[in-house]
């Protein structure tokens, strides 16, 4: 069974910061170490003493004066969408129309589908992201290709095919039998083989009619063990246009509720315009209300409440949104986060963001006991962050003098180039995943 010493500079969550003052919700090891066996870590903690368990014969990857978390966690994006990612000018149905729906078409090639599901997958593990959620396209084969793509680098990973049966192109749309024959077969084949996770994926309810939300509704309670995958509340016109098709909801939310959609397993995209009695809805039923602060600030679609949330006891979880969102970074995307809530007068504090990052969306997703912290018994999911990675950062790094600052600077400044090392399941996958990358040789258009 094989074992390595991660060494460096070790940070891990056991709570939710109360402020930046809150040691007690996290623990810091100045000369730390992770004991990785099998996949799964031992123990992590000062070096001295996890050395000592480790033995003397151990392998040891020292990565200091570098930080060693845990894998970072997206919780909303689309794999589909990995080619389309900033495409100009227009907010969210126009853009849908011209570029995303567009894009998708392409999806029901296996060749593509394969191609592309790898590029996303090593763009994650690039970014120092281990695990996330994602929609596919309408097509069985892009959810093959995902998870095939997922399960040959060893990630966790959920996703799920698309539902559409209105109001999207002729070739990107299904209809409620159909969609939920192929939910049903890709659950089936996908749902807890190795690290994968499935979620039923009823895009929007623009695009699914009564009929097939009631055949999502049939196919979540038939697995309730599998997430559940839609977006709500994202833009005003979006909002108009969903109520406009389900009159006798009493608002945006209650055409999922009215489903039996929501619950705690339930990740609801975006969440900007919504009512206090609609946050409380949330509240009651456990759904994750999911912020996507560079794809809200790209489309001009509007800023995420998150005290709201908060003081009406909701859950979130933070995400890229790839494509409409701006970069598979979650570095970046903690920095847009801050900005987005500063603009509101609330505050976001470097140990927030990180505690966001890991802990909190591995809790949001349920998967605490397997992601989001270094704690013995938990996947070797590990990123190291590299503080100085560029030379403005490295400049910066001059004049900080706490653990704070630092992270600050990480969350404001960072991106890829920050990112030293990945491990999945305790595995090196940084310089693999770039290696990968560029040796892609033929272009996508025409895999």
């Amino acid at each position: 069974m094989s074992e390595l010493l991660i060494r460096g500079r070790v940070l891990t969550f056991v709570n939710e910061p109360q402020g930046i003052d809150d040691t007690a919700s996290y623990r810091y090891f100045e000369d730390g170490a992770v004991f990785v066996r099998g996949g799964k870590v031992v123990e992590a903690g000062d070096y001295a003493d996890v050395s000592k368990r480790a033995g003397a014969e151990v392998e040891i990857a020292d990565h200091r004066p570098n930080l060693i978390l845990p894998g970072l966690i997206d919780t909303h994006l689309h794999f589909p969408q990995t080619q389309a990612i900033a495409s100009y000018g227009a907010q969210l149905l126009e853009w849908l129309n011209t570029y995303i729906f567009v894009e998708e078409q392409k999806f029901s090639r296996p060749a593509h589908a394969a191609a592309v599901a790898d590029r996303f997958m090593d763009e994650l593990l690039s970014n120092g992201t281990t695990t996330a959620v994602a929609y596919c396209s309408v097509h069985p084969e892009s959810v093959e290709a995902y998870f095939s793509a997922a399960e040959a680098r060893g990630m966790r990973m959920i996703g799920g095919k698309v539902m559409m049966d209105r109001n999207a192109p002729d070739a990107l749309r299904d209809t409620p039998q159909h969609g939920y024959d192929e939910t049903k077969r890709l659950i089936e084949k996908w749902h807890g083989r190795g690290r994968a996770h499935y979620a039923i994926s009823p895009r929007f309810a623009i695009t699914s009619t009564p009929e097939q939300l009631e055949m999502s509704q049939a196919l979540v309670a038939e697995h309730p063990e599998c997430y559940v995958q839609t977006h709500l509340s994202e833009n005003r016109d979006e909002i108009a246009f969903a109520t406009s098709l389900y009159p006798a909801a009493k608002d945006y939310t209650d055409i999922y509720a009215r489903y039996c959609l929501l619950n705690d397993r339930m990740l609801l995209g975006h969440c900007i315009y919504l009512s206090d009695r609609e946050i409380s809805v949330l509240a009651e039923s456990g759904a994750v209300g999911v912020f996507c602060p560079t794809s809200n600030l790209f489309l001009g679609s509007g800023l995420f409440d998150r005290d709201r949330f908060d003081k009406l006891g909701a859950r979130w979880s933070v995400a890229t949104d790839v494509g409409g969102g701006t970069s598979f970074s979650m570095l970046e995307t903690m920095d847009e986060a801050y900005k987005v809530l500063h603009l509101q007068g609330q505050r976001l504090t470097p140990f927030a963001s990180f505690y966001r990052m890991t802990l909190g969306n591995a809790r949001a997703l349920g998967l605490d006991n397997h992601i989001g912290s270094l704690h013995a018994g938990a996947d070797a999911d590990i990123v190291v962050l590299d503080s100085s990675g560029k030379s403005a950062m490295e400049y910066r790094m001059q004049t900080a003098t706490s653990l704070a600052e630092e992270l600050f600077i990480l969350q404001t400044m960072g991106d890829d180039r920050c990112v030293a090392e990945v491990y999945v399941a305790g595995k090196p996958m940084k310089g693999k995943a770039a290696k990968r990358a560029a040796a892609a040789s033929r272009p996508l258009e025409n895999a």
